[in-house]
């Protein structure tokens, strides 16, 4: 089964971390949008708002933890506030 990985990270990280995954063997799919946000990031290139990437991942549940790790350190989330990541639910049985 796929698993939903979501993320919203600052638009330097979220673009590393896209570079990174885009051609992951354990990806499946990667969605990349960008948006401006008003409270998350403390860096604001437009006026109060901030540049975001908001990441959707959908990896087979088997290789959840390794790709949320991945995300997790490329972001350096464990150094700085650049963002969440979270585990969302099973999306649908994987085609093969």
């Amino acid at each position: 089964m796929l698993l939903e990985i979501g993320s919203m990270l600052s638009i330097d990280a979220g673009t590393k971390v896209f570079d990174k995954l885009k051609n992951h063997d354990k990806v499946e799919f990667i969605f990349h949008e960008t948006g401006r946000s008003d409270d998350l990031f403390d860096d604001k290139q437009f006026g109060e708002f901030g540049e975001a990437s908001i990441l959707t991942v959908l990896v087979d549940e088997t290789n959840k933890d390794e790709i949320f790790a991945e995300i997790f350190e490329t972001a350096d989330l464990h150094n700085s506030e650049t963002g969440v990541v979270f585990t969302g639910k099973l999306v649908s049985e994987k085609n093969n």
